[in-house]
This record gives C-alpha cells, sequence and structure tokens, in this order.
C-alpha cells in the first residue's frame, strides 16, 4: 500500500510537470458543453459586456440528471455483471470488484483534476487546473451554480451536472480496460495504472475531440478564427464524435490490448477451459448496458431536444441491427447462433453507434450497426487469433474494431444527402452543411490513429512503471486459487 500512495504521489507530481511543460495557464473558467452537430463539448467564456446568463431549463436539467444516472447503471451494475458472466466462478468477485472500485476511483480523481484538465482552456493537447477541485462550480454564499453552454446559443445546464455526466463517462472507460487482463492483474497494480492511464491518456484525448469555446462565443466572424484555435486538436479537424467512439472505445481498446500483450497469458489458457461460468449474468449486463446506453448517447445532446430524440432511436435501432447481424455470422460459421453472441453483438452495436448516433440519420444508423455486428464478430475471431493476445473478455475485439468501423462510417453518413443531419459549418450563423463523404472520412481516420497511438503510448508506459513500481501480476498459484480468494479473500458463490 505504501509503494502505491508513493506511486500515485509520483504519477501526480508529473502531471503537475506535464501541465507546466505544455505552457499552462490557470486561464478563465469556461463553461464546458457537447455539440450535436459538431458532436464536442463546448465552453462559453464570460466576458465583460456579455449578456446575463440565462437560466438552465427545468426539462433539460431533469433529463440531464436521469442520463446521468443511466449511465452509472452501465457500469454498476451492467458492465461489471456482463463481464463478470463472462470469466470463469473462481474470478467472479475479482471482477465485479475491479469495476466498482475502478469507477469510484475515476470518480474521485475526475472531481479533483480530470475535469478541469478535460474541460477548461489550456492548449490543443490539454487544459488548465482552473476547476481543480471543482472550484467556482457553485457559490454557497449566493446559492449560484455556474452555468454550461449546450448546442444552442443561449441554452445552458448547470456546469456541475455536465461535469457528473462527464465524470459517468471517464469511469467506464477505465472499467471497460478492466476486462482485457481479467483473471490475472494485481489488484492495486490494476489501480495504480487505472490512475496513470487516466491522467495521461483520458483526459488529454476528451480534450482534444471534445473541447471547443462554445456557440455562444462566436458572436462575430473576426472571432471565429481565434476560437477555433483554442479549442481540442481534433476539434479542430473538424471530426465527429458525438458521445466517445475515440474518447471512450478506441481509447479503451487500445489500452486493454497492450495490457494483454504486456502481462502474458492466463496460465493455462489455450490448453484448459476457460468457458464464461454465467451466460445468465452477462445477459443481465448486456440488457443493463442497453438501456443505460440511451443515457450514455441521447445525453451527449445535453438537452431534451430532437437531437436527443435522434440519438436515442439510433442507439435502439442500431444495436437491435447487429445483434441480428452477430446471429447470422455465426449461424453462417457454425450453424448455430449463441446467447453470446447476441449479447456481444448488442454491445457491438452500441459501441459502433456510440460516435454516429446524433450525427447520421436512421438509415445510416442501422447500417452501422449491421456492419458492426459482422466486423465485431470477425474481430474476436480472426483478428483475435491473428494478434495471438489473450485479450481476455474481447475487449479489443468488441470496442476497438467497432469503435473504429462506428468513427469512420459516421464520416459517411453525416452527409445530407445520405439521409444525415450534416454538421455545422459556421457557428456564427448556425449553418449546417455537409463536408464531401471522401474529406469527412479522412478527418475521421485521422481521429482514429491519433487516439490508437496516444493510448498505445501512455498505456505501454504506464503498464511498465507500475510492473516496476508494485508488479502487474499475481502468481501463478494465486491465480490457479482464483483472484476471489488470493485477492479478496471472498467467494461469488460459496466454497
Amino acid at each position: 500500500m505504501k509503494k502505491l500512495l508513493l506511486s500515485l504521489a509520483i504519477g501526480w507530481g508529473l502531471l503537475l510537470a506535464g501541465n507546466a511543460a505544455f505552457g499552462q495557464d490557470a486561464a478563465a473558467a469556461s463553461a464546458p458543453v457537447a455539440a450535436a452537430s459538431a458532436a464536442a463539448e463546448a465552453v462559453a467564456p464570460a466576458t465583460a459586456t456579455a449578456a446575463p446568463t440565462p437560466a438552465p431549463n427545468k426539462g433539460d436539467v431533469a433529463w440531464m440528471i436521469v442520463a446521468t444516472a443511466f449511465v452509472i447503471m452501465m457500469s454498476v451494475p451492467g458492465l461489471a455483471l456482463f463481464y463478470g458472466g463472462l470469466v470463469r466462478s473462481k474470478n467472479m468477485l475479482s471482477v465485479l470488484m475491479q469495476v466498482f472500485v475502478t469507477f469510484s476511483m475515476i470518480v474521485v480523481l475526475w472531481c479533483l483534476y480530470g475535469y478541469s484538465l478535460a474541460f477548461t482552456e489550456g492548449n490543443q493537447y490539454i487544459g488548465g487546473f482552473d476547476r481543480l477541485f471543482m472550484k467556482g462550480m457553485f457559490d454557497p454564499m449566493k446559492g449560484e451554480f455556474a452555468t454550461s453552454a449546450t448546442f444552442s446559443k443561449g441554452v445552458v445546464i448547470p456546469e456541475l451536472l455536465f461535469m457528473a455526466f462527464q465524470a459517468t463517462f471517464a469511469a467506464i472507460t477505465c472499467c471497460l480496460i478492466v476486462g482485457a487482463f481479467a483473471e490475472r492483474i494485481k489488484f492495486s497494480a490494476m489501480l495504480l495504472f487505472m490512475a496513470l492511464w487516466f491522467t495521461f491518456s483520458y483526459a488529454p484525448i476528451a480534450h482534444m475531440v471534445w473541447f471547443w469555446m462554445g456557440p455562444d462565443a462566436y458572436a462575430s466572424k473576426e472571432l471565429a478564427d481565434g476560437l477555433n484555435a483554442k479549442a481540442g486538436l481534433i476539434w479542430q479537424w473538424g471530426a465527429l464524435d458525438f458521445a466517445g467512439g475515440t474518447v471512450v472505445h478506441i481509447n479503451a481498446a487500445v489500452a486493454g490490448l497492450v495490457g494483454a500483450f504486456v502481462i502474458g497469458k492466463r496460465t493455462g489458457y489455450g490448453r484448459e477451459p476457460m468457458a464464461p461460468h454465467s451466460l445468465t449474468l452477462t445477459m443481465v449486463g448486456a440488457s443493463l448496458l442497453w438501456v443505460g446506453w440511451f443515457g450514455f448517447n441521447a445525453g451527449s445532446a445535453l438537452e431534451a431536444n430532437g437531437t436527443a430524440v435522434l440519438a436515442f432511436m439510433n442507439t435502439f435501432s442500431a444495436t437491435a441491427a447487429a445483434v441480428l447481424a452477430w446471429c447470422l455470422g455465426e449461424a453462417l460459421m457454425r450453424g448455430k447462433a449463441s446467447m453470446l453472441g447476441a449479447a456481444s453483438g448488442a454491445v457491438a452495436g452500441l459501441v459502433a453507434i456510440t460516435p454516429a448516433c446524433g450525427n447520421v440519420g436512421l438509415m445510416g444508423a442501422m447500417v452501422i450497426g449491421f456492419v458492426a455486428g459482422f466486423a465485431c464478430l470477425w474481430g474476436v475471431n480472426g483478428l483475435k487469433k491473428m494478434l495471438g493476445a489473450d485479450d481476455s473478455l474481447d475487449v479489443f475485439g468488441v470496442h476497438g474494431v467497432g469503435g473504429i468501423v462506428g468513427a469512420l462510417l459516421t464520416g459517411v453518413f453525416n452527409s445530407q444527402a445520405l439521409g444525415g443531419p450534416g454538421l455545422v459549418s459556421d457557428w456564427v450563423s448556425a449553418t449546417v452543411s455537409s463536408m464531401p463523404v471522401a474529406d469527412q472520412v479522412w478527418i475521421q481516420l485521422k481521429a482514429v490513429l491519433l487516439t490508437v497511438v496516444w493510448s498505445g503510448v501512455v498505456s505501454l508506459v504506464a503498464y511498465k512503471l507500475v510492473d516496476m513500481v508494485i508488479g502487474l501480476r499475481v502468481s501463478e498459484e494465486d491465480e490457479r486459487e482464483g483472484l476471489d480468494i488470493s485477492s479478496h479473500g471472498e467467494t461469488a458463490y460459496g466454497r
């Protein structure tokens, strides 16, 4: 434990040094948002001559509270049960603990400094410390909340609510990684890795993809270039990521795959049976994920409006299409469709539609889901064999492949000629148009490649540091006994 605390202190010191190296100033606090058509969160800085900030709409606030709670349900219990059912019974509780405690730790780190690094003004790679320890979110003397912009000019929600919503994104992203090295990692090593990876991979990628200065800041064309230059790098490119294809799924999948390689294969992998111990629990978890994902995707509209409805329906239909595609693929390959396949297909569809849900039309969403079902089926079979890594619960095969498919096809089906809503090409006049498909797909590909490289490098360095400090892997004896007993002194179902 002393080593763990020392390592966290070292990591925090590195963060401070890195932030200084980037030339971060404690810039004026700004209110983050997510842009529906541009698929990015935005911040509208206050000025001395600004008009009075409008009051949040109660309907928007109510919806965002519900959406935030839905995303919490996705992680605990949704993801925890989905993953837990897929491992052997002797490791059931260890996976539940890893998800539950990782989620809790990242929420705390998000409140302390993560939100500030992701959603305040800094440079094109990372934000500053202006919201450190949630500074400026709430004035207890006046009973006033700072407000955060939404997609629409003059529409706001409490910034504290936006921060809570985004905390669930950060937390579930880290929890996704758990599935790649399940059944063999030290609990303390896992937590230390998550803290480092969250700080140096999640927060910067979130800033690069989602941070910009907000619709209200674009008051005139003369200001536009300067405002664009303050946004995150990937946002400046014009990449579309409505709810986290790059930030969440590709980011986490790459970290998981690197971990599977660095930590090594489970003892007996390929020689001993390692079948899921409870597909019933996996089905329950997948169902909770599907329901919770409506908060994840539709909530990213930040308003109770038509964009939220579009994201909701796209999430609904794309997921159903992916279930059918996976089952069809299994039937063609093996002659039978499986319950595990149907559940995996649902997750594949949810992953792929995440970057696209508010950025494509209704038929485009169904095509994305159908393609993702087949692509991820290949990802957990053909691609997994090609890579040769023991990605225990197919994090890369589903979240990596699905995230890449969704990100690229977002660039195709965003086009208004293909039924998409287009994107905002001029924030001063809120003009909506479409990029040429080839140009938008190239932008999407650049965002994917940067995310893969960034997460890969950060993950490799973080795993190596953790291995040097406390070691990554449990002993063979502990692994054979099961992590429930060896790491936590408990069992899921009794002796």
